[in-house]
């Protein structure tokens, strides 16, 4: 059986009807706390592949930093990105909980099986950088 393709967009494309995502993809959700109308966009939501509430944190008081220093939104984002190494933070959060692990493998035996997957978070990635591509990266990288 051929495997699923995995694509990702964000919450908002869905809503408004841009993303363009395969017809038979099941959208799902990797946001640690959705909000209820998250819900209504996506077929089920996996909150261990949202990035850590400590992790999250050190990123918005970076972020609010660099605001403060003058950067726009988007920059402030990215900066602080780099800053409080978030990339790095995440893989180490996929690898080493134990309900990421799971959640991860999950997802690797759906792909497996032929379904096709679509990772949805509330990011909009054309100008700022995201969890949602590396947990893409990640798991196209795990391909047998």
């Amino acid at each position: 059986m051929a495997r699923g393709t995995l694509t990702d967009t964000y919450v908002a494309a869905i809503q408004h009807d841009l993303a363009e995502l395969p017809a038979d993809a099941t959208r799902v959700g990797v946001v640690r706390r959705p909000t209820s109308w998250f819900h209504g966009a996506v077929d089920e939501n996996r909150p261990a592949l949202g990035p850590p509430a400590d992790l999250l944190e050190s990123m918005r008081d970076a972020e609010e930093d660099m605001k403060m220093q003058g950067l726009c939104e988007e920059g402030a984002h990215n900066a602080a990105w780099d800053q409080v190494g978030f990339d790095e933070a995440y893989r180490e959060y996929l690898e080493t909980d134990d309900d990421a692990r799971a959640a991860l493998d999950a997802l690797e035996e759906r792909l497996a099986s032929g379904e096709s997957l679509a990772l949805v978070c509330y990011e909009n990635t054309e100008k700022k950088r995201c969890h949602r591509t590396v947990l893409r990266d990640y798991l196209e990288k795990s391909e047998p």
